[in-house]
């Protein structure tokens, strides 16, 4: 891993739970991405009365990122008032290993708890790219082969 600050990152995940719009779950999440040009993009839960509507924080700074055009992520830090650090939800998880997967994910929570993972080790079994190019060659199997 290269030379990251993390606890700056989390500091930076912080700032952005501030921001986070959760008046239904009452559960505000904040996130920070470090792209590797040095820029970090926050992110933070965006909730909607229609659930499935919701953003994610860990999918906000993604999103954001992306949409500035960056592709190499270096690290990510995620912090909640939860009992643990915060685990990110299954769309989350997905999200990350497609976009990062050895990607160093720093979860946390207010109490000062940490867990370093990464999105392959938080999604060991994910479906990636590689599975829609096996799932077409597979189709052009004959029932026979």
């Amino acid at each position: 891993m290269p030379d990251v600050d993390l606890h700056a990152l989390l500091a930076l995940a912080r700032n952005a739970r501030a921001r986070a719009y959760a008046p239904y779950s009452r559960y505000p999440v904040g996130a920070a991405l470090l792209c590797a040009s040095g820029k970090v993009y926050p992110g933070c839960n965006v909730e909607n009365a229609a659930y499935p509507a919701t953003i994610c924080a860990e999918r906000a700074a993604l999103a954001a990122a992306v949409a500035a055009g960056e592709r190499d992520f270096v690290a990510m830090a995620v912090v909640a008032d939860a009992q643990r650090p915060v685990p990110p939800c299954g769309l989350c998880r997905q999200v990350l290993l497609e976009l990062a997967p050895e990607m160093p994910l720093l979860l946390a929570n207010l109490a000062g708890e940490e867990r370093l993972t990464t999105p392959r080790e938080l999604l060991p079994f994910g479906f990636e790219a590689r599975d829609l190019s096996e799932a077409a060659a597979w189709r052009g199997r004959t029932p026979d082969a």
